[in-house]
């Protein structure tokens, strides 16, 4: 049951960090130091959500 919840709320971060990282590349283009730090905030939550997969 934890892990069903864990994995719930992992793919709201994704989702929330996912959105955020395309409205920050939509103004400041996908290059920007900030949407670079994005980028690497999502992928560190997409690595742990499949991590919980295994």
């Amino acid at each position: 049951m934890k892990s069903f919840l864990v994995r719930k709320m992992l793919k709201l971060k994704i989702e929330i960090k996912r959105k955020d990282m395309y409205k920050k590349a939509e103004y400041l283009g996908f290059t920007h130091p900030l949407v670079v730090k994005s980028s690497q905030e999502l992928d560190m939550l997409l690595n742990t959500y499949f991590d919980q997969a295994v």
